[in-house]
């Protein structure tokens, strides 16, 4: 397969990747970086589902108009998750992808920093882990001290991080740590452009 893109999310009025909260700039940083064209769906402030999924099904339907039919998702084994794509968001034609599937969250994250990808943790759920976490790179001592129950991948959204360097990219994204914010039970490191 030959990448065309890269899609995200973003929130209107935040310039932010909806749950990730990683500011636009960076996310255009990174796909330079990568060197892959930067695709952007804006989602309305609490966004509901139906909205989501019209959303999302009319940009999948303008890349089939083009004649891109495939998807690739980084999903590792929720299964409702990936029904959910399936059903949902690739209606009319299009084909999801999902190499990481089945591989088992201990295995990819070995081969993720073996590889010598450099990645920092920029949202925490607070209900299972605590924001210390927040602000730290992905490494062998960060997983080691997740707690028993949190996905080393944090697959359940225990955790979710802005991926800033590694053997596929040009140059690293460069960024300075901000301040720490709560939104309800999520908290959130801002990352500043450097």
């Amino acid at each position: 397969m030959n990448p065309v893109g890269l899609l995200t999310v973003l929130t209107e009025g935040y310039e932010r990747v909806s749950m990730h909260g990683v500011r636009r700039e960076l996310v255009e940083e990174q796909a330079k970086a990568l060197g892959l064209p930067l695709h952007v769906v804006y989602l309305p402030k609490q966004c509901s589902n139906e909205e989501y999924e019209r959303r999302m099904g009319e940009t999948v339907k303008c890349f089939l108009e083009r004649g891109i039919r495939g998807w690739v998702f980084g999903d590792v084994w929720l299964e409702e998750v990936r029904k959910y794509r399936e059903e949902k968001l690739l209606a009319g034609g299009a084909i999801g992808y999902f190499p990481l599937w089945g591989k088992g969250s201990n295995r990819l994250m070995g081969e993720f920093l073996s590889a010598g990808f450099r990645a920092v943790v920029v949202c925490v759920d607070g209900r299972v882990l605590s924001p210390s976490f927040l602000g730290r790179e992905v490494n062998r001592d960060f997983l080691g001290e997740l707690p028993a129950s949190v996905d080393l991948a944090g697959e359940r959204g225990e955790y979710h991080c802005f991926v800033w360097d590694g053997p596929i990219f040009k140059r690293p994204v460069l960024f300075e740590r901000g301040e720490i914010v709560r939104r309800g039970n999520f908290y959130f490191c801002d990352l500043l452009p450097v």
